[in-house]
């Protein structure tokens, strides 16, 4: 039975990071955003899977969508770092606290911490990862924030970009995956635990 159960997790996270990983090809621009910034829906199977099966489970599927992306990249891996860890911290909180309260108000509470620790998240790693290495392999700092600047020239530092634009905008995607998420999850469960509807 427990061998029964460890395929089962292998399977789910499989094909739940191949589905993330399609879904992470489906990206778009947002208006009052820099163009950079894309929105997508990849993060969901990743949230759905840590409300399955566990933080850990939800984190592997981040992380396999985007070595699956570096097929790809545009980034030179830059991108695909971010998104991981921004997304790790997302699905793994939300997996955290769903794993101690597995109800319809657990989903709630879970969705929004993970919401909350992607979005601070988002700012630590682009201020201290992200755009420092964008700099010298991409483009000036100038440039970057010229961007941010073109959208409100008021703001005069990169730090202040991300908290006015990346940090709302991290909170929002993450809420509105959430959302998502909430909607489908009861009748995707059952079927990823391999259980019948009425079981």
């Amino acid at each position: 039975m427990q061998n029964i159960k460890k395929t089962r997790w292998i399977a789910v996270v499989g094909v739940m990071s191949a589905v993330a990983a399609v879904l992470q090809f489906l990206e778009f621009p947002v208006p009052l955003v820099p163009s950079f910034i894309k929105f997508d829906f990849s993060d969901l199977p990743g949230l759905i899977t840590a409300f399955a099966f566990g933080p850990l489970a939800g984190i592997l599927v981040s992380l396999i969508k985007n070595l699956i992306h570096l097929l790809i990249t545009q980034s030179g891996g830059v991108g695909e770092l971010a998104n991981f860890l921004i997304a790790a911290f997302f699905t793994g909180a939300a997996g955290i606290v769903y794993k101690f309260k597995r109800s319809r108000a657990g989903a709630l509470y879970a969705s929004l911490a993970g919401s909350v620790c992607a979005a601070l998240v988002s700012v630590a790693v682009n201020n201290f990862i992200i755009y420092p290495i964008y700099y010298k392999i991409a483009m000036p700092k100038e440039v970057i924030l010229g961007m941010y600047q073109a959208i409100l020239p008021s703001v005069n530092s990169i730090f202040k970009s991300l908290l006015i634009f990346n940090l709302p905008f991290t909170f929002v995607k993450c809420i509105l995956i959430s959302l998502i998420c909430f909607l489908i999850y009861k009748k995707l469960s059952p079927l990823l635990k391999g259980k019948s509807i009425t079981d």
